[in-house]
């Protein structure tokens, strides 16, 4: 079997922005939510049976007691972070596992259910749905791979390789170093990302650094790592059983009316029918 781990806060985004792009930011108030379950829908129309979406449920997480720059959902449109509780809700009453995240964050979920789906042997490939650059540290050979809708580029081990100069288990020490905006951490002044991945690939892991390497900015560098580093212990299912779509349950299309997107009910229902 094949696990598809989506990341529901990018798809979120994307929708809500791209229907903004498109001028249809007067359309419906969850155009967005309709984006994302159209989206599922899809994948499972193309052959997906077992799914998972992971949220930032809140966009707070520990991390921002680890470094006062770290992300909030501080800038972020009202009309969008309106729609992830609605969103979550209409996810599960489509019948889909949905991890709404608080203290950790959605990228910690997906690497969390990407480690419990990769002890079932029966589980043959697990596809982690993002383009973000933290989750390429889950990838894993090609059983575990990162898919960019984007592109529809597929990354798998040597692909993380080609793109970041490292392999998968280094990118939280490449990140810290050369930073990541979106999070909010600026990495070490004058390391780019190829003095980064020269660094990784001679020395390995911040810790095993020559002293001198870094100098002073060690402590900050380990620090950045640690925000780097997805949290993998989340105890989200038991087995990957839980994950397999069955169908919309009865709540879904009375959810779907009162967000005013009864075509995705209608959709639901075919795919189940079909």
């Amino acid at each position: 079997m094949i696990v598809h781990l989506i990341d529901g806060t990018y798809e979120l985004f994307r929708h809500f922005y791209g229907l903004r792009r498109a001028g249809n930011a007067k359309g419906s108030r969850f155009g967005a939510v309709a984006g994302v379950l159209n989206t599922v829908l899809q994948m499972i129309s193309e052959g997906a049976t077992h799914v998972g979406v992971a949220t930032d449920h809140v966009i707070e997480s520990f991390r921002n007691e680890l470094w006062a720059g770290y992300k909030t959902g501080e800038g972020v449109d009202p009309a969008l972070l309106a729609q992830f509780w609605p969103l979550e809700d209409a996810l599960r009453a489509m019948g889909v596992a949905v991890w709404a995240m608080v203290d950790l964050e959605a990228d910690d979920a997906l690497a969390s259910a990407a480690r419990i789906a990769s002890h079932d042997s029966r589980v043959r490939k697990i596809c982690i749905w993002t383009p973000d650059k933290d989750l390429a540290q889950c990838v894993r050979g090609d059983r575990i791979v990162q898919v960019d809708r984007r592109s529809k580029a597929v990354r798998d081990a040597a692909g993380v390789r080609a793109k970041f100069g490292v392999d998968p288990e280094f990118i939280p020490d490449y990140l810290a170093l050369v930073g990541d905006a979106a999070d909010g951490y600026p990495g070490i002044r004058g390391i780019g990302a190829k003095g980064a991945a020269s660094l990784v690939t001679r020395y390995g892991s911040i810790a095993d650094f020559p002293p001198e390497v870094l100098g002073n900015h060690r402590a900050m560098a380990l620090l950045f790592k640690d925000l780097a580093t997805l949290r993998t212990d989340a105890r989200l299912y038991d087995s990957v059983d839980e994950l397999q779509w069955r169908g919309p349950t009865a709540e879904f299309t009375s959810i779907c009316e009162r967000l005013g997107i009864s075509d995705v009910a209608r959709r639901a229902s075919a795919k189940l029918n079909a």
